[in-house]
């Protein structure tokens, strides 16, 4: 479980990382450029990730919901969001806001256990450590 949670924190300052270079790029391509860029670099990368580390199968493609692969459509309006918001607000706030959007969905797809993943009920632990996330990101924004 520790494994996990590192690299979710991981990905996350990743996240951040991404969010920058994208809006830095977007600046001198414009934002629909930059996304296709993204998406573009992104595949070759994990063209080579495949061939290096491969560790499933392409066998049960057809097996998977036709909306598991949305994934890819789904960054296309992330990718804008972060170019259009990190400008006008900064890494911090973007990523404030994007942080707390996240988990909201998330608590929400986690409590109706949606995609197939396990229902995890919406709990009154659940509200306060939102609440509290929501009061500090306040906080981080007040200028």
């Amino acid at each position: 479980m520790l494994l996990a949670l590192v690299l979710a924190a991981l990905a996350g300052a990743t996240m951040a990382l991404q969010g920058a270079l994208n809006s830095a790029l977007g600046k001198v391509l414009g934002w629909l450029e930059t996304t296709l860029v993204v998406h573009v670099v992104g595949t070759a990368a994990a063209a080579v990730a495949l061939f290096l580390w491969a560790e499933g199968t392409w066998g049960p493609w057809r097996q998977a919901p036709w909306y598991t692969y949305l994934g890819g459509i789904l960054g296309v309006p992330i990718i804008y969001g972060v170019v259009r918001s990190i400008p006008a607000v900064g890494v911090a706030a973007a990523t404030t806001a994007i942080l707390l959007a996240q988990i909201f969905c998330a608590s929400l797809i986690d409590h109706l256990g949606l995609f197939g993943l396990q229902r995890i009920s919406f709990s009154w632990y659940r509200l306060v450590g939102s609440l509290l996330m929501a009061g500090g990101a306040w906080l981080l924004l007040k200028r």
